[in-house]
């Protein structure tokens, strides 16, 4: 078994690696992973600039995507869209589904992120306008997304430190914005923890089923006398940071009987700079857990399974994936079409056919799996067959260049 394995991820991860790095977006010799678009935002009363990265997809697809709303954007817009695409694209890995990332850069951090006004006594600040922020998400940029880009209704909030103060207040304010929130190393102390007590009111109070939380704190008592499991035991200043994390992470959600999925790691070797890369990577695998097809994928390419199961076992995974996103989501194409060529390079030409033919029936308007369907039936020596399928591919929206070039080899 384990032999067959590693032979069918070999085929199949080769005819992947060829079609998926053609897929990078490139313009005037350089790798573009996203685009600068902007606003104008009546509530904040200033244009508001957005970084965008919509996943590349084969051409005709009409596929949308879950979004990811990423405060601080500017800082974090490089290193999110590389994990996302590494873990939902790059050799065949479905641990997330594709994501549209949505960056927001900053104008006004300390107005847009911090919840109340505080004066620090040194001079005026604009802290305090964490309402009308999440006025601007609700009303303006989350409708702007939906009406301009290829989006679904399933969202995900990403915020550090001040950011991940306001991912938190925005699920005990509105939790009906966003389905998942990582806050990261939260600044939970912000105006002596007034959105932590609040906390302890409203997570005992509300039902937050179907909403889930994940919050990484980063080793900030680096240099003193505690460790993270005396730190709770402190009054000082210095780790009044990590404590108001440690009191919301360890006392309320547990106890509270609120529904709300979560769960939280320290990282005793990352600072408050450097925790938000590795946190987002186990985030996102707590968060979609469910997500990755993982064990099934062997028990569909091994010998034994039939291509009747084989079918069902894929079928009911993706049905598992609908009832998780609230919508129906078919098998994912590009995993479909990647099983169909690895049972043709196996010679389990029934499944390859299965598979490819899965991929026409959830997917008519993509001119490539008709080009996958015509790719079998060559190996199959059914050259009329393979022109229909190839004619076919040229016929829906608008066709392909190497559909093309094949159809030509076929009539010479």
């Amino acid at each position: 078994m384990k032999k067959s394995l590693l032979l069918f991820i070999t085929l199949i991860f080769g005819s992947f690696l060829n079609m998926n790095h053609a897929q990078i977006m490139t313009l005037e010799n350089k790798i573009v992973i996203g685009s600068i678009d902007s606003l104008q935002s009546n509530v904040l009363n200033e244009q508001r600039k957005i970084w965008v990265h919509v996943p590349n997809t084969l051409k005709g697809s009409k596929e949308k995507y879950p979004v990811i709303y990423l405060l601080d954007g500017d800082a974090h817009f490089v290193s999110v869209t590389g994990m996302l695409r590494q873990m939902s694209s790059i050799n065949g890995t479905t641990k997330v589904p594709k994501m549209i990332v949505v960056a927001i850069p900053n104008t006004d951090r300390m107005r847009d992120l911090t919840p109340t006004h505080v004066e620090n006594g040194k001079r005026p600040n604009t802290s305090g306008g964490g309402i009308k922020f999440m006025d601007f998400l609700e009303n303006e940029l989350i409708p702007y997304i939906n009406n301009k880009y290829p989006v679904n209704q399933y969202r995900t909030l990403i915020g550090h430190s001040l950011g991940g103060l306001t991912a938190i207040n925005i699920l005990l304010k509105r939790p009906h914005l966003f389905n998942n929130f990582i806050a990261i190393d939260p600044s939970l102390w912000w105006d002596n923890r007034r959105v932590l007590n609040e906390a302890t009111n409203t997570l005992s109070s509300k039902s937050f089923e179907n909403k889930s939380l994940f919050i990484g704190i980063a080793n900030t008592i680096m240099n003193t006398e505690h460790s993270i499991n005396t730190v709770e035991g402190d009054t000082g200043e210095r780790t009044n940071h990590i404590r108001a994390i440690l009191k919301f992470c360890k006392a309320i959600v547990p106890e509270s009987k609120n529904k709300l999925n979560f769960d939280y790691k320290y990282y005793d070797k990352d600072t408050h700079g450097s925790v938000p890369l590795i946190t987002e990577y186990d985030a996102f695998h707590f968060l979609f857990s469910w997500y990755n097809i993982g064990e099934k994928f062997n028990i569909i390419i091994d010998k034994k399974t039939s291509t009747k199961k084989a079918l069902k076992i894929i079928n009911e995974h993706y049905k598992t994936i609908s009832e998780k996103f609230g919508y129906t989501v078919p098998p994912s194409e590009d995993l479909v079409n990647q099983l169909g060529y690895g049972f043709m390079n196996q010679e389990k030409n029934d499944k390859a056919l299965a598979f490819f033919k899965l991929n026409v029936e959830n997917f008519p308007n993509s001119s490539n799996v008709y080009d996958s369907l015509g790719d079998y039936y060559v190996a199959q020596n059914e050259n009329k067959k393979a022109i229909d399928a190839y004619t076919k591919a040229m016929e829906t929206n608008g066709g392909n260049d190497y559909s093309q070039e094949k159809l030509d080899r076929l009539k010479m």
